[in-house]
């Protein structure tokens, strides 16, 4: 019996810019090449804002087909001052020639390449409690100080 697949609506929620700091290349282990990456600062823009604190990272790790995995977790402080805990996984890929670019810092335009996240959010902040019952796609773009997230509500 064939059942007709049920459409995907989502909405735009924010888009984060995260700051980057020097990444601290472990080298390859036994899971790929890891390297543990501090996220510095940046920003939430949109129906959910804020400012990313210090003290963030992502724990990445380079497969052995090219694909870049993501294990984000950062804090997001409000504009009231309530704060939200974000986690994300993620997965970025491309053909070499254009992987090689991002590598050399070149501009990539974010249709060369796969680059989403799948981000969770969690508060106590009651004004922002929906944010702990929602889930979230993001599509990435590389600039040069660090990642940009145009995060969508799936709906």
């Amino acid at each position: 019996m064939d059942v007709e697949v049920l459409p995907l609506r989502s909405r735009p929620l924010c888009v984060l810019t995260a700051e980057l700091g020097r990444a601290q290349a472990l080298g390859p282990t036994p899971q790929g090449d890891r390297k543990i990456v501090p996220v510095l600062g940046g920003t939430v823009t949109g129906r959910f804002a804020g400012r990313i604190l210090p003290f963030g990272g992502d724990w990445a790790l380079m497969r052995a087909d090219g694909v870049l995995t993501l294990d984000v977790r950062l804090t997001v402080e409000a504009a009231d001052g309530a704060l939200v805990h974000v986690t994300y996984t993620g997965l970025r890929h491309g053909p070499p020639a254009v992987m090689a670019r991002l590598a050399r810092g070149e501009p990539v335009d974010p249709a060369e390449m796969y680059f989403r996240i799948l981000p969770r959010f969690e508060t106590a902040a009651p004004g922002l409690a929906w944010l702990n019952r929602i889930l979230a796609v993001g599509v990435g773009e590389r600039l040069p100080a660090g990642p940009r997230y145009h995060i969508h509500e799936v709906l």
